[in-house]
């Protein structure tokens, strides 16, 4: 069956179920119930489709059954009440009045199940850590700066991101600042990334890398539309991509994500600039293709699984992108290393899909008398 109706069959049939199944009476025979309260949209959905894909591996080795209900639609009280772990996630600029009146329902209903936020959003900051670490008993993040001594400290503008770019474009950006609450660090938990998405996590699972004649020799389609210091960071990233000579590049955005993939399955190359985060979906999209990933430096985020290891599973460029250029011609040039490289990439990928490692690295957050 071709890849583009597999992926098309499993959101249908993921979609529906959110609909149905997902919303369900517990099973009464499990020890563990867990309830997710999810935001009805692609990018968090990433985080909560992996419960559901390894619900055989979480019943099987924590017997857990898994429930889903839409965090802004009604709120089942049967299923509150009967929940030992409730999970749930929210808009990114969700009030303080709708904040209280969500945790207030659910401690309402059930006062005694493990609480625990799932962030979803793009930048590595915390900015929520104070409205909602003393709320909850454990915080999933996707990814996190890897030096947690930067989290509380001010910075030139909202995030890490924001501040070198701010400050290399000279633009005028409020120094933020970010409280993190007494205890916190000790509730926060690191999740996976855009790799469990519905059309990513089976593919891992059961697919082998791509293995075709490859045409691109990079593929770079980079929007630039947004807020003066994104639109200054992405322009800069296609400047350098369109400065260089005799290399076939995929450029321009807007075209289908079928032939979006279709493109990185035929490019040698992925350059994938950060967006308004450091993590992008086409990081994965690009291992998952089988083209080398080619992005500005990651050293600072942590991620797991962990795909940015320089040089073996991807390959850094300066954020300046002053040696842009050298690793795209290094790479054009070497062609053993690419295969190295983007075999390593997916091959870490493809282990914690097989594996159903989301199970193991999920439990101490959500199960912590299982974790001990």
């Amino acid at each position: 069956m071709p890849d583009r109706l597999k992926r098309r069959m499993i959101q249908a049939l993921y979609k529906r179920r959110t609909q149905g199944t997902f919303r369900r009476p517990f099973d009464g025979a499990a020890s563990r119930r867990l309830l997710l309260l999810a935001v009805d949209h692609s990018i968090p959905q990433s985080q909560l489709f992996p419960f559901h894909y390894h619900a055989k591996a979480f019943r099987d080795r924590l017997d857990v059954d898994i429930r889903q209900l839409p965090v802004d639609g009604h709120l089942d009280v049967s299923l509150l009440k009967r929940s030992t772990t409730i999970c749930f996630q929210t808009s990114f600029d969700i009030s303080d009045e709708a904040l209280t009146t969500l945790i207030s329902t659910i401690r309402t209903h059930n006062p005694d199940a493990q609480l625990v936020y799932l962030h979803w959003f793009a930048p590595t900051d915390l900015r929520l850590a104070a409205r909602i670490g003393p709320l909850v008993d454990a915080y999933v993040s996707k990814h996190l700066l890897r030096d947690r001594r930067q989290y509380g400290e001010p910075t030139y503008g909202d995030t890490t991101l924001m501040e070198y770019y701010g400050r290399s474009f000279d633009l005028q950006h409020d120094v933020m600042e970010f409280s993190i609450p007494k205890g916190f660090m000790e509730k926060l938990y690191l999740g996976p990334s855009f790799a469990t998405a519905d059309f990513m996590l089976p593919a891992f699972d059961h697919d082998s890398i791509p293995v075709s004649p490859r045409a691109i020799d990079l593929h770079a389609r980079i929007a630039k539309q947004g807020t003066p210091w994104y639109h200054a960071m992405r322009q800069a990233s296609a400047d350098a991509v369109n400065a260089l000579e005799g290399v076939r590049c995929a450029t321009g955005f807007g075209i289908r994500h079928g032939l979006f993939l279709r493109e990185l399955r035929n490019s040698k190359i992925c350059f994938s600039p950060f967006g308004y985060g450091e993590v992008c979906w086409r990081d994965y999209e690009a291992i998952l293709c089988g083209a080398v990933l080619l992005k500005q430096d990651m050293s600072h985020v942590a991620t797991e699984p962990d795909i940015f290891r320089p040089s073996e599973t991807y390959v850094p460029v300066k954020w300046d992108l002053s040696d842009f250029e050298e690793q795209v011609r290094w790479l054009l040039s070497d062609a053993s290393a690419r295969q190295r490289i983007a075999r390593n990439a997916y091959e870490v990928l493809q282990d914690y899909a097989r594996t159903a490692r989301f199970t193991q690295q999920m439990t101490p957050a959500l199960f912590p008398d299982a974790a001990q």
